[in-house]
């Protein structure tokens, strides 16, 4: 027998009679277990496994890999009995020690090959503990523990020798002199004790609170997908504990959120220095179950990187969204202070445009995917400070949002574009500060609204056009028929709102005629962006139902003196770009009037008054999105005569932009291609005007989609 004891020692253990043998301790067990339903107390065959600490030997010989194999034989072995028998082991001093154990082996050393049983035995774990929270502080504490809240923790004594039964105390001090015996057969294990680590090697050595954590952590990454799937569930299964006590011990008392964080932080670093905006958008969709690219896209330096870090954000978003509240926001908190404030802040600052381009694409696919509400809160709180007062126009604060808006007027066009998509991100975000922050603080109290004078009595009188030195009488003659201009004041209803159709006629009249050309090109024009305008304008209405917003504008006191108004450095940057939007280039000028139309989509009237009513009376040296747009026009009808050949060159630019013709550089094409953004930018604005106030529906109330081709009245 000696000499086949010898000669197995280096026999795979699955090769061996091991795994029956084990399997047939199981099925006793269970047996034995089902025997005595109902009883509450553990069998004589359970109580023989904890006496004889027959676990802690499996163990022991699982962690020293004898015979080869043996290993993987412990994990499945623990797995089913944890899972199987319903007594409550993990109690048991002699059942957690050894299950402490393991959990030190596992998850530690990448690309193990018990990977998959590795994640089976934290399945079971975090199973348990999500039937009985109470169980986590016990699992993630260790052996610390034991020595405290020992009798708190003790399940049904065991019907035999209970008084001598010490197995939630000193099992390890009473050995008994021979090895363990499975089926009532010798093992042999004293054969090669002196192999073996000491009973007690790795309980102590190692850390006694986060051995569950970062077990599942060290399994999530896994280069085998479906192990690192798995031990991100086990771990989203962890955090969503419904217990308070066990969700403020995750929080508090284990480095989980910070270990989470820090994963983040280091696939973040492992991204190249400089990625393309563009390429980062070919990823934006990535998920923490698929967390890969998809194989057909053009691949790119850093792309398994860039896929890795989008997933795992998408993974700590999911997590901040299952998890308990506690865990929730403590989560949520390490992320804003590791990867946002202490990681990307310093590169959004930075003098380096590539690194400046980088981090902010990247902040936008991160708010892309974002969807939990406190990492949401955080998010904003990043990028807008918690200071929600208006500023002034002599204010220059040194904020990030500062910075931010900055960056929209940015020497690089590019940086301009990504920052604007930014904002863009951040508007359709369901969270009112964002757009309180940005827009509406300081719209309050309608400051750009002239106080104290009478309604003006025409449209030219609104305008002040004869005044204004962009508009010369060549201008009024050819741009602006009187036919096709209100001449009259608008017709307002009876809480002084601007009627729908004054304000549809206002934009789609604003560019003149010999400027436009969309009326060449078989397209259905106006009727579109009314289609498309409807959908946008139902969705954002369902994302601000719940703000409180005011139905109607704030009364105005006549007898209030005149203050100063500033639209806000936000506003004031796209104002800004937007009267250059005939010396821009085009894609800059694309993203400048989306920011603007998706500001248009908000359903306050105060934002409704300031951006799309051509006929409000402003304050002196203020200006509205009408009055920019005036401007432009007048400076587009000086520069037309200028330009020889001009309709049919805007023609060939419209279809060159639709790809009906090839591509050529002609003169003036970036003057161009501006007149064709602002001829569908009216458009835009004018269709957004009217699914907003319908011609026979209450102010900012939905209406029907038109069935056909929508037009205004005349």
């Amino acid at each position: 027998m000696e000499t086949k004891n010898q000669i197995d020692e280096n026999t795979p253990a699955k090769k061996t009679d091991i795994p029956w043998r084990l399997k047939q301790m199981l099925d006793i067990l269970v047996y034995e277990e089902k025997q005595q339903a109902g009883a509450g107390e553990a069998g004589p065959c359970l109580e023989y496994l904890l006496q004889h600490k027959i676990l802690e030997t499996l163990c022991t010989l699982g962690k020293a890999e004898y015979p080869p194999g043996m290993r993987q034989q412990v994990f499945q072995f623990f797995s089913k009995v944890l899972a199987q028998v319903q007594h409550p082991l993990l109690h048991y001093l002699s059942v957690h020690r050894p299950v402490q154990k393991l959990l030190r082996l596992g998850g530690t050393v990448p690309g193990s090959l018990t990977e998959k049983e590795e994640v089976q035995f934290t399945s079971v774990l975090c199973s348990k503990i999500q039937q009985d929270p109470e169980l986590l502080t016990y699992i993630l504490e260790g052996k610390k523990i034991i020595s405290r809240k020992k009798a708190s923790r003790e399940p049904t004594a065991l019907p035999k020798e209970t008084a001598s039964h010490s197995d939630k105390d000193c099992y390890h001090n009473s050995a008994p002199d021979r090895g363990p015996q499975i089926d009532g057969e010798p093992y042999g294990a004293q054969a090669f004790n002196s192999r073996l680590p000491s009973e007690t090697e790795g309980l102590d050595g190692g850390p006694g609170d986060s051995n569950l954590i970062t077990s599942l952590l060290g399994l999530c990454k896994s280069k085998k997908s479906r192990v690192a799937l798995k031990a991100q569930e086990n771990l989203l299964l962890l955090v969503s504990v419904a217990s308070p006590a066990a969700a403020t011990y995750l929080a508090q008392s284990t480095p989980c959120c910070i270990a989470i964080t820090e994963h983040l932080c280091q696939l973040y670093h492992s991204l190249p220095a400089f990625l393309d905006p563009a390429d980062i958008a070919t990823l934006e969709g990535i998920s923490w179950r698929l967390p890969s690219a998809p194989s057909d896209e053009a691949s790119f330096p850093g792309k398994e990187a860039l896929a890795a870090f989008l997933g795992w954000f998408d993974y700590c978003d999911h997590l901040i969204t299952e998890a308990h509240a506690v865990v929730a926001d403590a989560l949520a908190k390490a992320v804003a202070e590791k990867l946002l404030v202490e990681t990307l802040q310093p590169r959004l600052l930075h003098v380096s445009e590539q690194s400046i381009l980088t981090s902010t694409a990247l902040l936008t696919a991160m708010l892309r995917q974002l969807r939990s509400p406190a990492m949401l809160q955080e998010a904003v709180a990043f990028f807008l400070g918690t200071d929600h007062q208006p500023t002034a126009a002599k204010d220059s604060p040194h904020t990030l949002c500062a910075h931010l808006i900055a960056h929209c007027d940015h020497l690089s066009d590019e940086i301009s574009i990504a920052t604007l998509r930014l904002f863009e991100e951040l508007l359709q975000k369901p969270h009112e500060q964002a757009v309180h922050r940005l827009v509406l603080c300081n719209l309050e109290g309608r400051l750009y609204v002239a106080r104290g004078s009478p309604e003006p009595e025409s449209y030219e009188d609104t305008l002040d056009l004869e005044e204004d030195p962009y508009f010369t009488d060549s201008f009024l003659d050819s741009g602006l028929q009187p036919s096709t201009r209100p001449r009259q004041a608008p017709i307002a209803s009876s809480d002084g709102k601007t009627a729908v159709t004054e304000i549809v006629n206002s934009f789609l009249c604003l560019v003149p005629e010999e400027a436009k050309t969309s009326a060449f090109l078989e397209e259905t024009g106006y009727d579109t962006y009314v289609h498309d305008a409807y959908g946008l304008f139902q969705e954002c209405s369902s994302r601000v139902a719940s703000w409180g917003w005011p139905l109607g504008l704030a009364p105005l006191d006549p007898h209030e003196p005149e203050r100063p108004f500033f639209e806000g450095h936000f506003l004031q940057v796209l104002f800004d770009r937007m009267a250059r939007i005939l010396d821009q280039p085009y894609s800059l000028n694309l993203q400048v009037t989306s920011v603007l139309s998706r500001l248009a989509l908000f359903p306050h009237p105060h934002i409704h008054e300031y951006l799309l009513d051509p006929y409000i009376n402003l304050a002196p040296g203020c200006r509205s999105l009408f009055s920019v747009l005036v401007r432009v026009i007048g400076d587009l009808m000086q520069r037309i005569q200028r330009v020889p050949q001009f309709p049919g060159k805007l023609l060939l630019v419209r279809k060159q932009l639709m790809g009906q013709v090839p591509g050529e550089q002609l003169d003036h094409q970036t003057l161009l291609q501006g007149v064709v953004v602002l001829e569908e930018f009216c458009k835009e604005l004018a269709a957004i005007a009217f699914v907003k106030c319908p011609p026979h529906g209450p102010q900012l109330n939905l209406s029907p989609p038109p069935e056909g081709p929508v037009q205004p009245e005349a």
